[in-house]
């Protein structure tokens, strides 16, 4: 009896420590799991992540049937690549790019069968291309960029991409989906710019550029 009763609250605690972990750990535990063949842990990740896709999927300007088909597509896209996601912690701001792409591609669709063939040709001809040496600059810049981004904390890999997918993102929402208090949001995304901001501003490749 003695033992139970010393034993139950650390069982309590396990539990306890287990409720709060944090969501992009159980996400990609999920991950894991899916992989290995576990059907429930793709239906959770389904369950926890789809009022982000939705969100991210509507706030491109679809409309409600349009952001379904764009989250369903993105489900599929998933399954396909369930093995080919290399930071498995990465997994919200895998999906969230992988539907914005596609809204985009709905989006494309819809503007080139509102006109004609030749009026889209047009349209594409009549936006001038940047020059060689803007092109370059812009490419080191950017070279430079990810590389400085991918030194970031996960945490703050994967806030910056949830947040940046969204024109108007709701904090409500990429609270639930990172299992992050909506208050801390604002505050950790200046954290994580200012880091950002400090690194590229001290390698003289970006300063150059």
């Amino acid at each position: 009896m003695a033992g139970t009763a010393v034993n139950q609250p650390a069982e309590r605690t396990e539990t306890s420590q287990a409720a709060r972990a944090g969501r992009p750990e159980r996400l990609a535990d999920y991950l894991d799991r899916a992989r290995s063949g576990e059907a429930g842990a793709l239906q959770e990740i389904v369950r926890e992540l789809t009022p982000l896709l939705w969100h991210v999927a509507r706030s491109q300007g679809l409309s409600a049937e349009q952001a379904a088909d764009v989250v369903q597509t993105t489900w599929l896209e998933l399954l396909r690549r369930l093995n080919e996601i290399r930071s498995p912690q990465a997994l919200a701001g895998w999906l969230t790019t992988a539907t914005r792409h596609e809204a985009w591609r709905i989006m494309r669709q819809e503007r080139k069968h509102a006109g004609s063939g030749d009026e889209f040709e047009a349209e594409m001809v009549a936006d001038p291309a940047p020059e060689a040496a803007d092109r370059l600059i812009a490419e080191e810049r950017q070279r430079v960029l990810i590389r400085h981004f991918g030194r970031l904390s996960q945490r703050c890999q994967t806030l910056l991409r949830v947040v940046a997918e969204a024109d108007r993102p709701s904090y409500a929402v990429v609270s639930e989906a990172l299992g992050m208090p909506a208050g801390s949001i604002g505050p950790t995304r200046g954290r994580c710019l200012a880091r950002l901001r400090d690194m590229l501003l001290a390698d003289p490749q970006w300063s150059a550029t």
